[in-house]
């Protein structure tokens, strides 16, 4: 569940990297992780995810556990060469109504995840199977490590075309807000530079 209070405007116009720069250039996930097909983007709280390398069953247990509107994060122990998710998983978090995932692991079904419509993020495409450790140890809803982001539950999680971002949720809503000036303040610098300034003279770089 959401907490913290940002309009939905402001969510559905935020950058993954403008929201990086307003945060004081912090909560970048890895690079690696991106969309898995072509127009997915993603905005909301996050639901942290720990599951054992090669193995889904806590992803499965993720969908029924997190909140309508989460996004799921997981974290896979490095075990990036694997399918962790695909078009029933897909299926199934869109029924439960979560907003998205991101996962510092492989997916598979592109065509199919892209035809759902779910944005999800991820390190690549992998049709290496998982299995099914009911021994296994994982978490759900615990803090998690991605990169050098610590994840919480309820952290603003933002995914575009550039990458994934984390604001923590204490921070969410002023990061927000000063992403939008940041982008209005661009947008200004832009038209200047059309109009022919230069941008060694905006910024005071000459």
């Amino acid at each position: 569940m959401t907490q913290w209070d940002t309009p939905a405007e402001a969510l559905a116009s935020a950058s993954s990297a403008t929201l990086h720069e307003a945060a004081g250039r912090r909560g970048a996930l890895p690079s690696v992780i991106g969309p898995a097909f072509a127009g997915a983007r993603l905005a909301g709280p996050a639901f942290p995810v720990a599951s054992p390398p090669g193995d889904n069953l806590w992803i499965h247990r993720a969908v029924y556990a997190a909140e309508p509107g989460d996004v799921l994060v997981v974290d896979v122990g490095g075990g990036t060469e694997f399918g962790y998710w695909g078009e029933i998983l897909s299926t199934a978090a869109l029924a439960r109504g979560l907003a998205g995932l991101v996962i510092s692991g492989g997916v598979r079904d592109r065509d199919a995840l892209a035809d759902l419509g779910l944005p999800v993020f991820a390190t690549g495409l992998c049709i290496r199977g998982t299995g099914k450790d009911f021994d296994a140890v994982g978490s759900l809803g615990e803090r998690v490590r991605i990169g050098e982001v610590f994840i919480e539950r309820g952290d603003l999680v933002v995914g575009d075309a550039d990458g994934v971002v984390v604001i923590p949720r204490a921070d969410a809503e002023a990061v927000v807000k000063a992403g939008a000036e940041r982008d209005a303040k661009e947008a200004a610098l832009m038209r200047r530079i059309r109009a022919g300034e230069r941008t060694l003279d905006l910024y005071g770089w000459q």
